[in-house]
């Protein structure tokens, strides 16, 4: 198996996109391509003690960037010889199973549907961040397509699905509706129409869907998969990321208050770092792209050496899970007659 990585992209890039990888490498067994410019990548290895490659690790050398101010309109225009650019066209091109980039989330979506392309008769790619609650609970989507029809919903539970299957082992996995009730009534046109979709789905057994959730029932692990447009599913992932360091905070706050406090912290220390390494999006990897012909995943901005190597981990469960071939094998029970679409 091979891993792609844009070395490039991210906050802390190339220092801790390479550590990471390099770690990675080592203990997974794996070969890896870390695209970018080619000396800092070398400088960066020797600063961490590797004075040659390690074995199954290659760089390609791509001397531009795409920053996060870039328009993803532009990328391929402007930024063909970038280390994002590089790594999906090498992908693309069958060098390598799958693609891992930290830089811009838009410039990544409009590079990987234009160059790895889409599979055929999915209608909009979509972010598929997994949440480490309730066994690991799927937002598709969560930022890609803000406007969304009945259809693209449809196929967004059913990719949803098949990832969770797949990827996760998740034998039957439970798809709702994110709404505002949980009332088979609720919600626009948009989420009325979508909920009938999703249901016809269940009655064909194509998914298991349980239908409208709550935003308050996300954390509880109400399901396994959260469907929903990328505005709503956006917000709801910043919603329980800005809760999650809110509530460590208090915590914080609330074991240094006093020395009895502090002594009561000693007591609970291993369940309280429990529930941090729980919440911290480092141990997930990223989001991976659904409906992308090989696997895409965005690692998140400020990702560290640690996040790196769960990216990677991510990575490789989602090319031996085959969930790619699952989708494309199933387009049909999630597509609808041109007819029917609300697409213009």
């Amino acid at each position: 198996m091979k891993i792609i990585i844009d070395a490039m992209g991210g906050d802390h890039a190339p220092e801790q996109i390479v550590a990471g990888a390099l770690q990675a490498a080592k203990e997974f067994g794996i070969e890896l391509i870390l695209v970018g410019r080619g000396e800092e990548l070398l400088s960066c290895m020797k600063a961490q003690g590797w004075d040659t490659l390690p074995a199954g690790v290659e760089v390609a050398n791509a001397e531009d960037v795409v920053d996060m101010h870039t328009e993803p309109a532009d990328v391929l225009r402007l930024h063909r010889g970038a280390s994002m650019v590089m790594g999906l066209k090498m992908l693309a091109d069958g060098g390598g199973d799958a693609f891992i980039s930290a830089g811009s989330s838009g410039a990544l979506l409009t590079a990987a549907t234009l160059l790895v392309k889409r599979i055929r008769g999915i209608r909009r790619a979509a972010f598929a961040p997994l949440l480490p609650i309730g066994g690991g609970t799927i937002i598709v989507d969560a930022g890609a397509n803000n406007e969304c029809t009945p259809e693209y919903l449809l196929q967004f539970g059913c990719m949803g699905s098949f990832y969770a299957k797949k990827a996760q082992h998740k034998e039957n996995p439970r798809v709702a509706l994110l709404n505002n009730g949980t009332e088979e009534s609720k919600g626009d046109a948009l989420h009325r129409e979508a909920y009938q979709l999703l249901k016809k789905a269940d009655e064909s057994g194509t998914i298991h869907f349980i239908g409208n959730i709550e935003a308050r029932d996300v954390p509880n692990g109400g399901a396994d998969v959260i469907v929903a447009d990328g505005f709503s599913g956006n917000v709801l992932l910043k919603s329980i990321e800005g809760t999650a360091s809110y509530m460590s905070k208090l915590m914080k706050e609330m074991f240094m208050r006093s020395t009895i406090s502090k002594v009561g912290y000693l007591c609970c220390k291993k369940g309280v770092n429990h529930i941090k390494q729980m919440m911290d999006y480092r141990e997930v990897g990223g989001s991976i792209v659904l409906g992308i012909g090989k696997p895409v995943i965005k690692a998140h901005g400020s990702s560290d050496a640690r996040a790196v190597r769960g990216a990677i981990k991510q990575a490789i469960a989602a090319v031996e899970s085959g969930f790619c071939e699952e989708i494309r094998a199933n387009v049909a029970a999630m597509t609808l007659p041109r007819e029917e679409t609300h697409e213009a």
